[in-house]
């Protein structure tokens, strides 16, 4: 046996190096934080890091007072609770490399660490959306169907709802890293627009066709927060319909007054999702400042409005929030 290398001929070396020079993957893409602001990145984390800081300890004490006190274990409260959880995976989602952009001017994101940010990033997003229109369904029930509610939706029916709407997340979503890994980036372009990485974003720095990245894209957006617009608006029309045929003023008013928080809670959600839907598709020529402050007003205002909504309008859920704060529980 010969202990000699065979020989490879020249002509599959220049192939081979032919085809490494002509497909590249950045090791690493470079975040920003306020475009313009950079050298005010101190102060601008001072109201992120309180945003922050609001949105999880917000959004943890409502899981703590649900958790702790027996009389909140309905589907309502069970619903709220998905909510404030996936409020939280938002917002760890973008947290550390925003206040690293912010705080240390730690700026670089590694190739695969941009693509599995993005995932959760987006998935939280549709959950959120999920979740919404699961809240809806629940007011739709209470109010048309008052008598059977508790019989319709039962706990096992709430655990179902609570892992297709996950399912539906995850496998909505799990084909998208995968559909930006075959893709050729320029080696010039890996300054991204925000601190964190956007699909949008991170598929035009590409220099290849995305076509079938903007369709897949266009397709999780249509049918995932989409249809969930679609269906809530469809449930608050059928619960004004039932409402309206309610023989007392005051029996209406109270009915619509049980909405009043979810209803807020769709606005601060899907307002944003339509202006960052807007703006990637028709305001290129807009400054990048604004892409930037609605990406954060749709990723971080959210999770810091929602628990200040709910304790605001529901008093038991403050007094609950208050009781874990002063560390008693409750039955």
């Amino acid at each position: 046996m010969s202990l000699h290398s065979p020989q490879v001929p020249s002509e599959t070396l220049s192939s081979q190096d032919n085809v490494s020079i002509s497909f590249y993957q950045p090791p690493a893409f470079l975040m920003i934080g306020i475009p313009g602001l950079e050298a005010i990145h101190g102060w601008i984390s001072i109201p992120f890091s309180s945003m922050y800081t609001v949105a999880l300890t917000g959004n943890c004490l409502i899981l703590l007072a649900i958790m702790r006190t027996s009389s909140l274990h309905q589907p309502m409260y069970y619903f709220l609770s998905m909510l404030a959880l996936t409020d939280m995976g938002l917002t760890m989602s973008t947290l550390p490399t925003t206040l690293a952009v912010l705080w240390f001017d730690q700026r670089l994101i590694g190739f695969n660490a941009c693509l599995i940010q993005m995932f959760f990033l987006h998935s939280f997003s549709v959950v959120e959306s999920s979740v919404l229109l699961a809240m809806s369904f629940d007011h739709f029930v209470a109010i048309s169907n008052p008598l059977h509610y508790a019989t319709i939706l039962t706990n096992n029916i709430i655990i179902r709802i609570g892992m297709a709407i996950v399912a539906r997340a995850t496998l909505s979503l799990f084909p998208v890293p995968f559909l930006l890994k075959r893709l050729n980036f320029c080696p010039g372009k890996i300054l991204l627009s925000h601190s964190f990485c956007f699909h949008a974003d991170v598929m035009k720095r590409a220099c290849a066709d995305i076509t079938v990245n903007i369709l897949y894209g266009l397709y999780v957006v249509l049918s995932t927060v989409g249809v969930d617009s679609l269906l809530i608006v469809l449930s608050y029309t059928l619960i004004l319909h039932t409402v309206m045929g309610l023989a007392s003023p005051r029996e209406r008013v109270r009915a619509l007054n049980t909405c009043v928080s979810h209803i807020l809670a769709v606005l601060v959600f899907y307002i944003p999702v339509i202006g960052v839907s807007m703006i990637h598709r028709f305001g290129r020529h807009l400054p990048h400042i604004v892409h930037s402050l609605v990406a954060y007003v749709y990723l971080v205002v959210p999770p810091v409005l929602n628990p200040i909504i709910y304790s605001v309008k529901f008093k038991h859920i403050r007094k609950a929030m208050l009781k874990v704060l002063r560390g008693k529980g409750q039955n």
